[in-house]
């Protein structure tokens, strides 16, 4: 879950990809596929830092 900025989803998608080397995972990422993204708030009506988006990356083991 990222909370905050769109502009800031890089650095929650950066934990995201420390996260799969230290567990032993690798991306299933390519041109095609990559990461998902599903926006729960609406930005024209929540305070900026307070938007909350999954965002999902395609792993394997």
């Amino acid at each position: 879950m990222h909370i905050g900025s769109y502009d800031d989803e890089p650095k929650t998608l950066k934990l995201m990809d420390e996260f799969i080397k230290a567990n032993g995972l690798k991306h299933d990422i390519n041109d095609i596929r990559r990461h998902h993204e599903i926006y729960l708030s609406d930005p024209r009506k929540c305070d900026v830092r307070k938007m909350k988006t999954v965002l999902r990356v395609l792993v394997r083991g």
